[in-house]
């Protein structure tokens, strides 16, 4: 069903198709950022604190990654336009209801909750949709430049515009803001076609589902315990994992009795793939963690207010925005490693600015350099890393890798806020030394993320090529010695 750039229409179709899948995945990246900025307005309005805010944003991450391979294999049983649609619906519900919450638990359950299930159920079918329209290598990397592009400019962008929205009105304003985004996309996708018919009869994997759940679920909130309970954080991550082994031990076991598990696990034998969504996963951690890191050291111990805290993003915004919208050219002049491999030592640089004159200057102009070359690193590399994986397998598995990818990339910008928040917070009262030891932290897993990009195979797709048929052959094949 893919198709070549002759056949997907005209430039005006596309942007029509683009544009409400890239308005989709900007709105749900700004949620997952923009409340940073709002934290004192939010503690201070709802009577909480820090920790009960950075558990809201943590949660709302942690269940769009939980429940994101889920509603990724119910796109195929429902069809992808309608999961995008009742996902839009229902997140649109959750940010009425978070602008309305008179206390804590109320935010919990329509921004953690309901738009968290939402943006579970809207995302895949972006990626998957994406994927069977444009077939040629430069094509869909132009496609996912827009989409990720603006997924990371919606990261960058939320304390900026969050800030902008809490001082002009208020933190509730922020949610009115998201809810007339999401009746716009609404609109705009009504003409938005699905290519491959719904499957009401497709199997679902429901001991599958609870049990990807449960341990990533279990592996995060571990994380969350560090600066409370070492032993509970020991005993959660244990438990997560073993969870995680459980699943993969079950769907292996499905495979080989003949049915349909909720991931193949051929999925798992690509390495390309694999290494590309390790890549995904510290990028995501690195934009979320940065972010997150920067706007509560800013609001906490600096002392400054929503606006002025947004204002200081507008270099990362910048530099997404700049990077993100080279990724057509880049992807023609360049292997998708090396953009990859670019982008990481890139955001290492930034990461070592922010961390150089944090102490060298108490102005907030100091961190415009740091988070300028975030922006850029990321920018560049978020395209190429989703593009690489999707195009490492055929149109029938493009479901479960969707899934696959999102949950993978939403996990890391929990891990980003779980870990990074929570040596922040923990220490808040010490000045300038958890800022340290939390942005220490994120350079390392940088270098992580560098390891597994130098590892990714040198050679590039052929130029002008439809993606995804080689390794599609090797994992039918891989499939078949299973």
């Amino acid at each position: 069903m893919s198709a070549n750039p002759a056949s997907a229409g005209s430039a005006l179709s596309r942007r029509k198709f683009l544009a409400p899948l890239a308005l989709a995945q900007f709105i749900c990246s700004f949620a997952g950022s923009n409340m940073n900025v709002m934290i004192n307005d939010i503690t201070h309005d709802l009577d909480t604190s820090v920790t009960g805010v950075q558990a809201t944003i943590t949660l709302f991450l942690l269940i769009m990654a939980v429940l994101m391979i889920p509603c990724s294999k119910l796109s195929d049983r429902w069809g992808r336009k309608r999961c995008f649609t009742g996902g839009l619906v229902l997140y649109g519900i959750g940010a009425l209801l978070s602008a309305l919450s008179p206390g804590l638990g109320v935010l919990i359950l329509g921004n953690s909750v309901l738009e968290g299930i939402g943006t579970a159920l809207l995302i895949p079918p972006v990626y998957i949709l994406t994927t069977l329209r444009f077939g040629e290598l430069t094509s869909r990397a132009r496609a996912f430049g827009v989409i990720s592009g603006l997924g990371g400019i919606g990261a960058a962008a939320g304390p900026l515009i969050g800030g902008l929205i809490t001082t002009a009105i208020s933190w509730r304003a922020a949610f009115v803001f998201q809810a007339a985004v999401v009746a716009t996309i609404v609109v705009l996708s009504r003409r938005i076609e699905d290519p491959i018919a719904a499957d009401p009869t497709r199997p679902f994997d429901t001991t599958g589902a609870v049990l990807s759940a449960v341990g990533m679920f279990f592996v995060v909130f571990g994380i969350l315990q560090a600066d409370n309970n070492v032993v509970l954080m020991a005993a959660l991550l244990v438990a997560g994992a073993a969870v995680l082994l459980w699943f993969f031990l079950h769907i292996r076991a499905e495979e080989r009795a003949g049915k349909e598990p909720l991931l193949s696990t051929g999925l798992f034998k690509n390495r390309t793939s694999n290494l590309g969504l390790a890549t995904q996963n510290i990028q995501w951690l690195l934009l979320m963690g940065t972010s997150f890191v920067v706007a509560v050291f800013l609001q906490t111990v600096r002392g400054y207010n929503a606006i002025e805290t947004g204002v200081i993003f507008t270099a990362a915004t910048l530099g997404v925005l700049t990077s993100s919208l080279g990724a057509e050219r880049f992807a023609r002049r360049r292997a998708q490693r090396t953009l990859i491999i670019a982008g990481f030592v890139v955001t290492m640089v930034g990461i070592g600015l922010l961390l150089a004159l944090v102490g060298a200057s108490s102005r907030v102009v100091a961190f415009a350099p740091g988070l300028l070359l975030v922006g850029l690193g990321l920018g560049v590399m978020l395209t190429p890393s989703v593009n690489l994986v999707q195009s490492s397998f055929p149109e029938r598995l493009q479901g479960e890798i969707s899934g696959l990818s999102r949950s993978v990339s939403n996990l890391g910008s929990s891990f980003g806020t779980a870990i990074a928040g929570t040596i922040l917070i923990s220490e808040l009262a010490s000045g300038n030394t958890p800022y340290v030891i939390a942005m220490i932290v994120l350079g390392c897993l940088a270098l992580v993320g560098l390891a597994a990009a130098i590892l990714l195979p040198i050679e590039p797709a052929p130029r002008g090529t439809p993606v995804g048929h080689e390794p599609a052959n090797a994992l039918e094949a891989a499939a078949g010695r299973g």
